[in-house]
């Protein structure tokens, strides 16, 4: 089934905000973790990476491609649970980052 450029524009936008929040969050990395803590059997690799890695080498690195190439996108998403998780207990709410999450969740999702 082929994305509207509406979507594909509605989501490039999501991935933008993620990424700001995850840099007003001093989140964003500069250097790439090793490739073997991307092997990881896990969801979200979480036993080799930070949510907040994963976040950026992962799916807004794959995002990214799928946008720029024309890519159908994945039909089903829910990163803002994880997230939330993610940051229960710690100094910082990511409540921006939560909420550019359900942004997407829902763009992908198909929901208003």
């Amino acid at each position: 089934m082929a994305t509207s450029p509406d979507r594909i524009s509605e989501v490039a936008d999501s991935l933008l905000k993620i990424e700001l929040e995850l840099r007003q969050l001093g989140a964003w990395e500069s250097e790439s973790p090793p490739e073997e803590a991307f092997r990881s059997p896990q969801p979200f690799c979480i036993d080799t990476l930070e949510f907040t890695q994963w976040l950026q080498f992962v799916f807004v690195a794959r995002m990214k491609v799928l946008v720029e190439s024309d890519h159908p996108l994945p039909q089903v998403s829910g990163m803002a649970p994880m997230a939330e998780e993610h940051f229960r207990g710690r100094p910082e709410s990511g409540a921006g980052l939560i909420r550019a999450l359900e942004e997407m969740d829902r763009l992908l999702s198909g929901r208003s």
